[in-house]
């Protein structure tokens, strides 16, 4: 029996929106102070760290390929209320499916034998090693399996949260200064 593959999320996607969150949240309870808004600023605080938190365990997915099956799993700190994983036999997937996203991009779903579908995961660093051992696996043709986000669409959101935290420097430093 070979060794699983694991493919986790990728750094680039990661990187880009936990940046992001930060990007949007940091300032709140510095504003909050400098307002005198009625919420404190240790409780936004407290919010902004349990939300980052709650974000990196969702950006912890990770696909398992194995001799068996596929498995989408989180590491056991992520409660399994906010994320269920889940898995299929080999022989259970039947075909991959595409469906259009309301924004018009194109994502793929494993149809199983009882008719259910589950999500494949698109943003995982790999993807195309995925996708070839997912068709080595259950002889399905995935020659049109693409990923949903190109990586030059990460790096230019991450470009505009990189010129985000430069008015978040600004925005404190106006804050502290007065």
């Amino acid at each position: 029996m070979a060794s699983p593959s694991v493919f986790r999320l990728s750094p680039l996607i990661r990187i880009t929106l936990l940046s992001l969150y930060l990007a949007l949240t940091i300032p709140l309870p510095f504003l909050a102070d400098f307002t005198n808004a009625p919420t404190p600023p240790n409780l936004l605080w407290a919010g902004i760290g349990i939300g980052f938190v709650a974000l990196y365990g969702v950006l912890s997915e990770r696909v398992i390929l194995d001799d068996e099956g596929i498995q989408v799993a989180y590491p056991s700190w992520v409660p399994s209320i906010f994320r269920k994983g889940w898995s299929l036999t080999w022989a259970e997937v039947k075909e991959i499916k595409p469906r259009t996203t309301g924004q018009g991009g194109l994502v793929y779903y494993f149809k199983s034998d009882q008719a259910k579908a589950y999500l494949l995961p698109m943003r995982v660093a790999g993807f195309a090693e995925m996708v070839r051992q997912v068709q080595a696996k259950t002889g399905i043709d995935t020659a049109d399996v693409y990923p949903l986000a190109q990586p030059w669409m990460y790096l230019i959101l991450l470009f505009f949260t990189f010129l985000l935290l430069l008015v978040d420097a600004w925005t404190i430093a106006t804050a502290l200064s007065t």
